[in-house]
């Protein structure tokens, strides 16, 4: 309904939404029904529970010390526990198993939270004396010893007890962990890629996946995105749990609440869940078991075929001495008054008093040392009130029977990634042969390269593309499959995953989290100006999860592609707003050795052997760059050009020089480049007589995985120290091919001029640039004419 202040005597018109799908249900008419009624016995366990979780939470604030986000895991903590002991079907005994119920925590920094609660509930299954799952498959009451520690953590007790090294924001190195979250709002894509892929895989009897996630997660203009994506595909097996605290680091009123404006949003989560179509469950209060349970047992049950957002109203720091924002990112100070006061309930309940000597021990290891002491006495509450363990072990049994009766099994054909790891550079299929004087575009033989592989793998590839399916040709990776968007229920085998239109930023999340389930390889595809920058945190959290949880299960990396289309100076007419040069320098050597490779063919012929290259590799993050015009396939032999599978090493000689490269070396990288130096500089240069080398780089990160010998040969030292270079791409980038203060000065690149080039024709961009056959030539004239010179000296 549109306000009704009148203006100039113009009443204001009704506005009403658009006909959802979804529905909107409050758990006050829920549990008006019997069949939604909570033991009493039930509700007291859970009570319990949750007063030591609590009380761990308070103690790990406590001794880190004063660190973490007690808040916020306070408010969220009855929202977990009714997860993990009443409302998912999951394996705790076994937490590799696929079909298992997941729960993310989309609000990373609700870490303590998280360590907490899976350290209480191994501990109670311990101590109920039921067999647990090998060491490494746990998160024991002593791993929180290593909270917010680094792996090199000198203390004495971490060192004895064997302790995980706990990050400040959840990494898959935590059993049950799938993806690494905390950056703003990258969490909830990651989720929501779990639940497309867990929906593609298993259909309608699709593991869930329960996000757990707070207003000021939503406020990212990536969430959005990933609300979009969710419901577009109709992922029923999506279930977000909104800890609704109104509270943030800087405001107590994040959004609008009643008649009462938002500092930040004019929106609730109800109204965002359910404006973007997702069906809606209001509790009330979001720290009653009864409504908590009461509304995960329906949101089970809910027959609509949309994701369901449970809207939880809490209060940040509930029963924690601090509330609101206060408590978002600080808490009690170490052994104070408040601390010892959050502990009162703890104690009184179970009889337990907690240790208060560490206030006279200020040394690491003495406070290390009150922090066990205060484990063990949480240990102590749980051994001397027996029916506790009891209670969580028939329940985690009861979840374990519940996943084993449905029954869940693999559709038939459901994708395996296994063959995409197996292809040869040096072997070209035969439909992705092509023809010298052929044209075509490089976004083309990548796309159809990639489907290829779709049809291999029965359809691991799944792609999604900023509203450019079309233009950057992502779209032909799907064909022989289902045409349109993928649509859960309607159309289940398309390979297009609805990105919910201009939203680089958060598909690339979307797409680490459909490739972490291990069963995809996720591709995003957009213009090289937009998603190297806005993929960049997607990419960073993935290879961060793909190497956390490598060093969890000894397994290799899952990789997604990000395409980088309609890459520099080619893409024309659209100008420096779109043709970018700097997306490169953003990817190329910023991350960990072998966690992602680059590729950077210049023609057509290339593309394949690059992508075969990499993923036999298997980084976390591949990223091509590939331009949008048609290029003609050069015959290679004709040319006296090397063949194409060459460029998988990364690194490879249009002209090799004989023992003396009297007059210098030239390392080239990039499509438009490259192609006027083939087409039109290199005939000249042969008629001139310099003996030089000339290097392409299709790869720096092929090059680099390369044995120390190979690398010598193909490369040696001696070349860095003296060549000049010819870029698409930013100054930077060439800087590892081009090692001397005059090779640097000589080198040509897009921003050689001063600026960023203008709008045009890519000739006329190029000669802007001063990247055209003539300025090339005339710059490897100078450069080979003093070689030869200091030659002869």
């Amino acid at each position: 309904m549109a306000n009704q202040v009148l203006f100039r005597g113009v009443k204001p018109s009704r506005f009403a939404l658009s006909q959802r799908r979804a529905c909107y249900y409050d758990v006050s008419d829920l549990i008006m029904s019997s069949q939604y009624k909570v033991p009493d016995e039930d509700i007291k366990a859970l009570e319990d529970i949750d007063l030591l979780y609590r009380t761990l939470v308070s103690a790990l604030y406590n001794f880190v010390p004063a660190s973490g986000h007690p808040g916020g895991s306070v408010s969220s903590g009855r929202i977990a526990q009714a997860l993990l002991f009443s409302s998912m079907d999951y394996d705790f005994f076994s937490p590799g198993r696929e079909d298992s119920d997941m729960i993310v925590y989309a609000a990373g920094h609700k870490a303590l939270g998280l360590y907490a609660l899976w350290a209480l509930r191994n501990e109670l299954v311990r101590a109920s004396g039921a067999e647990l799952p090998e060491r490494k498959l746990q998160l024991s009451l002593e791993d929180l010893l290593g909270f917010r520690k680094n792996p090199s953590n000198p203390l004495p007790l971490f060192k004895k007890h064997g302790a995980k090294a706990l990050d400040g924001h959840p990494t898959p190195r935590i059993p049950f962990v799938k993806v690494a979250t905390g950056a703003s709002g990258a969490g909830l894509g990651a989720a929501v890629g779990l639940a497309f892929a867990a929906a593609d895989v298993y259909g309608d009897r699709a593991p869930k996946v329960n996000i757990i996630e707070g207003e000021g997660g939503l406020t990212a203009g990536r969430a959005a995105e990933a609300l979009a994506c969710a419901s577009a595909a109709r992922l029923s097996n999506a279930v977000l749990h909104l800890d609704w605290n109104q509270a943030s680091i800087d405001s107590d009123a994040v959004c609008s609440e009643g008649s009462k404006p938002g500092d930040y949003v004019q929106w609730s989560p109800a109204e965002l869940a359910y404006l973007n179509d997702w069906n809606v469950i209001n509790v009330s209060n979001g720290h009653d078991f009864f409504q908590i349970l009461s509304a995960q047992r329906f949101a089970a049950e809910c027959p609509v075929g949309q994701p369901t957002a449970i809207v939880y109203r809490t209060v940040k720091g509930w029963k924690y001495g601090i509330e609101g924002r206060a408590s978002h990112g600080a808490g009690h100070k170490p052994a104070s008054e408040g601390y010892y006061a959050s502990l009162a309930e703890f104690e009184k309940r179970f009889g337990v008093t907690m240790p208060r000597s560490y206030s006279a021990r200020p040394s690491q290891a003495s406070v290390e040392e009150g922090f066990y002491d205060t484990l063990l006495a949480v240990r102590k509450a749980v051994e001397s009130n027996p029916a506790l363990p009891q209670f969580a072990l028939e329940r985690l049994t009861a979840a374990k029977e519940r996943l084993d009766a449905q029954g869940r099994v693999p559709r038939a054909g459901a994708p395996e990634t296994a063959k995409a790891y197996q292809l040869k550079p040096g072997v070209t299929p035969p439909e992705l042969e092509l023809k010298p004087g052929a044209k075509i575009t490089l976004r083309e033989a990548l796309a159809q390269g990639l489907g290829h592989i779709n049809r291999l793998t029965g359809g691991s590839v799944v792609v999604l593309a900023a509203d450019l399916y079309d233009s950057t040709s992502a779209g032909l990776a799907g064909a022989g499959f289902a045409k349109g968007f993928y649509q859960a229920g309607a159309n289940p085998l398309s390979r297009l995953l609805p990105a919910g239109g201009i939203c680089e930023d958060a598909m690339g999340s979307v797409a680490a989290g459909l490739t972490a389930f291990g069963r995809h390889i996720g591709v995003t595809s957009s213009y090289a100006a937009f998603i190297a920058p806005l993929e960049h945190i997607a990419a960073r959290l993935h290879v961060i999860g793909q190497q956390s949880r490598a060093a969890a299960d000894g397994q290799p990396y899952d990789p997604f592609i990000m395409i980088n289309a309609h890459a520099g100076a080619k893409t024309g007419e659209d100008g420096p707003t779109h043709a970018d040069y700097q997306a490169l320098q953003l990817l190329q050597g910023n991350f960990p050795a072998g966690s992602v490779i680059t590729l950077t063919p210049w023609e057509p012929s290339e593309v394949w052997p690059l992508l075969a290259g990499a993923l036999r590799l298997r980084p976390a993050v591949i990223a091509p760059f590939v331009t949008r015009p048609p290029e003609i396939v050069i015959d290679r032999r004709a040319m006296g050009l090397p063949p194409a599978e060459e460029a998988a090493k990364g690194l490879y000689y249009f002209v090799k020089a004989g023992p003396r490269a009297r007059h210098g070396t030239v390392v080239l990288q990039g499509c438009a480049a490259a192609t006027v130096f083939v087409d039109e500089v290199l005939p000249r240069i042969k008629e001139a007589g310099f003996e030089m080398n000339v290097l392409y780089v299709s790869s720096k990160e092929l090059f680099d995985l390369l044995d120390d010998a190979e690398k010598e040969q193909l490369f040696p030292e001696a070349l860095a120290l003296e060549a000049m270079g010819i870029t698409d791409f930013t100054l930077p980038t060439m800087q590892c091919w081009v090692r001397s203060a005059e090779g640097i000065a000589r080198t040509l690149h897009p921003f050689r001029t001063g600026g960023y080039p203008g709008s045009g024709r890519p000739s006329a961009v190029l000669k802007e640039a001063g990247l055209d056959a003539g300025a090339q030539f005339a710059a490897v004239k100078d450069y080979a004419e003093q070689a030869a010179k200091r030659d002869q000296r």
